[in-house]
């Protein structure tokens, strides 16, 4: 078994093998296999969520696997009973992955400390999450190789290489694990990062990665431009002024968007916060991938289940 806790579990090779093996599944049209059938996977969502959950609920189901649905609230958790123990009642019922979502960082890895079975992050707290970043990669992917109608015009001689792409990731990074996930996994494939937002939404520990608080003066050389939700449960905390000033400095407006390049492209991980860091008509630009990231959620989610169930899908 293997664990995927942060995309620095994974090398150059082991990415590109996950996204070439999620694009099979989209051009397979996700067709049910039975290259895991026998095995069982347990979703421990800890926290709330639709696409993540559903899709990779999903994606087991189509790789023939049993999948076990937790619930906190209805678990023995309730009464008293340790995380570590409830692991431990998944290892005694013979399963063999977990997939874990939790508000606090590090759960992930502190539950694969505690059993041998394969662990994956699901997103945990400000610090990782994985599935995300492979599937933004798959989404780009199929853009820059021409694989998605009436979407832009870029185009690359090589698509697992991206240096020379500026990859602009813009708003509240300093409390994003998707920030995190997105700019190691683009910058492992050569992709040069750009970490963009107000001075008290930038994190100060990250040094690989260069740091501007305004936009406009960067937005024109963008490749592709990320948005990231603004929480706004932090934003009463003297994070920004307002929502307003937010969405003038920060957000991507359609007058904004006039300013990219014609061959950008445009991506946004979700749940998208309408007329605060996207304007509503943005998702509908022709070189907007928000619709098509969703889509292929499900078989990136199925490359990675088989990538940590140690399936041998490379000789198929």
């Amino acid at each position: 078994m293997k664990n995927l806790i942060a995309i620095d579990d994974l090398n150059k090779s082991e990415i590109l093998s996950i996204v070439k093996r999620a694009e099979v599944h989209i051009k397979n049209e996700l067709k049910v296999t039975g290259s895991l059938e026998g095995s069982t996977v347990v979703t421990l969502f800890f926290e709330e969520s639709t696409r993540t959950r559903m899709s990779f609920e999903m994606a087991a189901r189509k790789l023939s696997l049993g999948v076990l649905t937790f619930s906190k609230s209805t678990s023995s958790m309730t009464k008293g009973e340790s995380l570590r123990d409830t692991i431990a009642t998944f290892e005694s019922f013979g399963v063999n992955a977990l997939i874990v979502r939790h508000s606090s960082a590090g759960v992930p890895k502190q539950i694969s400390e505690w059993t041998d079975l394969a662990v994956i992050n699901a997103g945990d707290g400000a610090h990782s999450h994985p599935s995300q970043a492979l599937l933004d990669i798959v989404a780009f992917r199929s853009a820059i190789k021409g694989e998605i109608p009436n979407i832009g015009s870029f185009s690359r001689k090589d698509p697992d290489d991206f240096s020379g792409l500026k990859i602009g990731i813009v708003g509240d990074i300093l409390h994003s694990r998707v920030a995190r996930s997105v700019a190691r996994a683009f910058s492992k494939l050569g992709g040069e990062v750009i970490l963009c937002g107000p001075p008290t939404l930038l994190p100060n520990f990250w040094q690989e990665f260069q740091m501007v608080t305004d936009l406009d003066s960067v937005i024109s050389e963008f490749d592709l431009v990320m948005p990231l939700r603004l929480q706004l449960e932090r934003a009463s905390g003297g994070f920004i002024p307002s929502l307003s000033e937010f969405r003038h400095r920060y957000g991507l407006t359609t007058d904004r968007v006039e300013k990219i390049k014609d061959s950008a492209l445009i991506l946004h991980p979700g749940p998208m916060n309408r007329g605060v860091e996207i304007d509503s008509l943005v998702p509908n630009d022709p070189r907007a991938l928000v619709n098509f990231q969703v889509r292929v959620g499900v078989p990136t989610r199925m490359a990675i289940l088989e990538h940590c169930l140690k399936r041998d899908y490379e000789n198929e």
